[in-house]
């Protein structure tokens, strides 16, 4: 029997050229203009100018940064995710709107505020450097930037899920002798690890294209500081728009590869953790 229900939405050729076409004008031609713009290159001139040592030292801060920002992100993200959705408490409508202040925060107002509260003579750097730990202008002084701009992303992915799961699951589990870390590790999650996984990956990729709110707490000292962003904006400051675009295609490729490898083994641990 034919099926002739009919969406709300108009049938799926149109719908499906509009979607490529999209996807086409804002995504693929964009980005087939950093290939074409690198093809001007030889290929002693692309090898010289992505694997030079001020590149690699720009793409191992950049990953690793981005990297760790991410964790964190993850830990506390979940944690306050949880608190959000479990407990009631006064302000708490003003806590849930202050995580989203991030996303509408413009980056360079975010990252100046940074530098100023996280610098030798800031509220919180000057207490940290009395002990020895340097923020602002350092490597660290990038996570807590990036944890910054990417702590959104977790706790917006995983509160849906929270609310899903009516605590009277875990009460029941209780009732049944179940501890708190065997409720938490076979029922919740299961449950909780895709979006975890999910907002780990949506904080990790905002973090490696993040620009302006680190600017300023890095320093921007090559070799030591410099992000990948950044040495791809002073490419273009210096009208060298071939390395830039180089630049920018191996670290989009690596990026690509990366975010792709974290999904398959995010199915993966999945499925793993729902066969226990």
């Amino acid at each position: 029997m034919r099926n002739t229900r009919r969406g709300v939405l108009p049938g799926f050729g149109l719908a499906m050229g509009f979607t490529l076409s999209y996807i086409g004008l804002l995504v693929l031609i964009p980005l087939c203009t950093l290939f074409l713009k690198a093809a001007t290159m030889s290929w002693e001139q692309f090898a010289g100018t992505v694997l030079s040592p001020r590149a690699l030292a720009a793409y191992r801060l950049s990953f690793s940064a981005a990297l760790a920002a991410a964790c964190i992100n993850a830990v506390f993200g979940l944690l306050l995710a949880w608190v959000l959705e479990r407990y009631e408490f006064p302000g708490k409508r003003l806590v849930d709107g202050l995580v989203d202040l991030p996303f509408a925060l413009p980056t360079a107002v975010a990252g100046i505020a940074l530098t100023s509260l996280y610098a030798g003579n800031g509220w919180i750097g000057g207490l940290l450097e009395r002990g020895g730990i340097q923020v602002a202008y350092s490597p660290f002084g990038i996570v807590v930037a990036l944890t910054f701009v990417g702590l959104p992303f977790v706790v917006r992915t995983v509160q849906p899920v929270l609310r899903e799961l009516p605590p009277t699951v875990e009460e029941a589990a209780a009732s049944m002798g179940a501890g708190r870390l065997q409720t938490f590790r076979k029922l919740l999650l299961p449950e909780l690890l895709p979006a975890v996984v999910t907002g780990f990956t949506l904080a990790f990729a905002r973090g490696l294209g993040e620009y302006g709110s680190v600017i300023f707490i890095s320093g921007n000292m090559p070799m030591k500081t410099e992000i990948t962003p950044l040495l791809i904006m002073i490419k273009l400051e210096e009208y060298d728009y071939a390395g830039a675009t180089a630049i920018a295609l191996l670290f989009l490729a690596a990026s690509f590869v990366t975010l792709l490898t974290i999904n398959f083994l995010s199915l993966r641990s999945g499925r793993e953790v729902r066969v226990r």
